[in-house]
């Protein structure tokens, strides 16, 4: 694949100069860089620069939050029994390890469960409601999903299970009815950083309820490491809040990892200290193979283990899962490409999109990954799930692929996602 720079428009000496001034003349080049990113004031520099937790966000800003907190606190007072539901990728596998061993610390009666990939595909499944109402769970956390499951959540009313939805995806037409939505992307919230990670929005209504509560904050912090694994993962910006929760969370990772990141780390021979290349390349591959080949309660049992041995164990058993995760991406890729190679009329298209009902649904999304690499355009990769054709699509700059299946969405059963995956 040929690529082509895109070089930015150079700032005008003045402005550069008034910059630099401002900020104890600095170089000239850092400085046109840090106005091509639109930081154009002392304040903006500094906050890029040291990042202060000092600027994270009012939780309660964001729409529901205080009736997400209310509902948790009812659930407390009355000793149910609650359910942090995940998803199985990176984000989702963080998230319920922050609010599930985040809030043990107060609250011992809860449990986590992590849908399976193949049996439950995506989102809030039956099954999960199911294993709510079977555990007598009357409260579900739902994080890095949920934001369009309106038919499940109706269904989870109709058994007596209430959920708060922690997403960031895009909603859909009609919110789902559950008893709070959190999701910075609603058009009718006003919270002021929209870019937050599944496990970002999981923090802030973790933050929220150590603020009503009275609790210290300095034991949420800990945390942070989870969040900036999410945030990398995930590919969101690294702007605002996300600088922040980065920042801080890799000083906890280089200078106090958690037992099963240190053991990945081990495992992976990271000795330099860690950057964000590190988590993304490193660190989120292995906890997402526990999704992809195996379970994302694998990643979970990881990330929650305080026990020395036993988290070597999970982070040995992970770090195998990479192992044949890896051979299955190369492989499918090659056949992939070949497909490619072999038809003149898919090498002409303007998309790319792939079928083949034996490949394995948990490397796909990687797969289509892979193809833009050498075919750069938008690219949805299919295999056969349960009798159904299930797929990952993944695109380039400046094309949504969102609204583009949203506009097929009346072939679809379901789908979710961003603007680019």
């Amino acid at each position: 694949m040929e690529k082509r720079w895109k070089i930015k428009e150079q700032f005008e000496t003045k402005e550069i100069k008034e910059l630099s001034v401002v900020l104890n003349n600095l170089d000239a080049t850092l400085t046109n860089i840090l106005l091509q990113r639109g930081i154009n004031t002392y304040d903006k520099a500094k906050s890029f620069f040291r990042p202060s937790l000092a600027e994270i966000h009012d939780p309660f800003l964001m729409k529901d939050m205080d009736k997400a907190v209310n509902r948790l606190q009812y659930a407390i007072e009355n000793q149910e029994k609650i359910l942090v539901y995940g998803d199985y990728d990176v984000d989702g596998t963080t998230s319920v390890a922050l609010v599930y061993s985040y809030f043990k610390n107060y609250y011992p009666n809860i449990i986590y469960y992590i849908p399976d990939r193949y049996t439950e595909g995506y989102g809030i499944s039956f099954q999960g409601i199911d294993f709510a109402v079977e555990h007598d769970c009357k409260l579900v956390i739902a994080l890095d999903c949920g934001i369009k499951a309106n038919k499940k959540i109706d269904y989870a009313n109709e058994k007596g299970v209430d959920f708060i939805i922690c997403d960031h995806h895009r909603p859909g037409g009609e919110i789902p009815k559950a008893v709070a939505v959190l999701d910075q992307k609603r058009e009718d919230c006003n919270y002021p950083f929209k870019e937050l990670s599944g496990c970002g929005v999981g923090f802030k209504l973790m933050q929220a309820w150590t603020k009503q509560t009275q609790k210290e904050e300095a034991k949420l912090l800990e945390y942070l490491d989870l969040v900036a694994i999410s945030t990398c993962a995930d590919i969101v910006p690294i702007t605002g809040e996300n600088r922040i929760f980065v920042y801080y969370g890799l000083k906890l990772i280089n200078d106090q990892p958690r037992l099963g990141i240190k053991t990945i780390l081990e495992l992976a021979a990271i000795k330099s200290e860690l950057t964000v290349k590190d988590v993304v390349f490193t660190i989120a591959p292995r906890i997402n193979a526990a999704g992809r080949i195996a379970s994302g309660n694998k990643a979970v049992e990881m990330l929650v283990e305080e026990n020395s041995d036993k988290a070597i164990e999970f982070g040995g058993d992970i770090n195998e899962l990479n192992t044949e995760r890896k051979d299955l991406d190369k492989i499918i890729t090659q056949e992939a490409l070949a497909i490619i190679a072999e038809n003149i009329d898919l090498q002409n298209k303007k998309t790319t999109v792939l079928f083949q009902e034996n490949w394995h649904k948990g490397v796909i999304g990687i797969v289509a990954s892979r193809l833009i690499e050498t075919h750069y355009r938008p690219t949805i990769i299919l295999t056969e799930s349960n009798g159904k054709a299930t797929g990952s699509a993944r695109s380039v700059k400046d094309f949504d692929v969102y609204n583009a299946i949203d506009a097929c969405s009346d072939l679809l059963d379901q789908f979710g996602g961003h603007k680019y995956a």
